[in-house]
C-alpha cells in the first residue's frame, strides 16, 4: 500500500510541474511581470525591450528591458532605458534607470 501512495504522490507531483510550466501558465506570468514592471516605471510610453530574462528559481528574479520616454519637460521626450527586476516570492518590481546599455544617439 505504501509503494502505490508513493507511485501516486510521484504522479501528484509531475502532474502540478507540467502544469505550472504549461504555456498558459507561463503566458500569464510574463503578463503579470510586464504589468508590474511598466507600473514601477517611471517613463513614458513605456515598451518592453526584448523577451525577459528567467533567472533559477534559486536567485528569485525575472529581469525585463524597458524603453520610453522621460516624462521631465526638460529631457523633452528623450528616449530612456530602465532594467526591471521582479521578484517572484513578492511579486514586486524594481527599476532603475539604465541608459549606458544602448549606445547614446541624437535624441538625448
Amino acid at each position: 500500500m505504501k509503494t502505490r501512495t508513493l507511485i501516486f504522490l510521484g504522479f501528484t507531483a509531475l502532474a502540478a510541474q507540467a502544469h505550472a510550466s504549461s504555456p498558459d501558465a507561463w503566458a500569464a506570468y510574463d503578463k503579470a511581470v510586464l504589468a508590474s514592471c511598466v507600473k514601477a516605471s517611471g517613463l513614458k510610453n513605456v515598451e518592453p525591450v526584448g523577451s525577459a530574462a528567467q533567472f533559477d528559481d534559486r536567485v528569485g528574479y525575472t529581469a525585463l528591458l524597458l524603453q520610453g520616454q522621460y516624462p521631465q519637460k526638460h529631457m523633452k521626450g528623450a528616449t530612456g532605458t530602465e532594467l526591471c527586476l521582479y521578484r517572484k516570492k513578492t511579486k514586486t518590481a524594481h527599476v532603475t534607470e539604465w541608459d549606458s546599455i544602448r549606445p547614446a544617439s541624437a535624441d538625448r
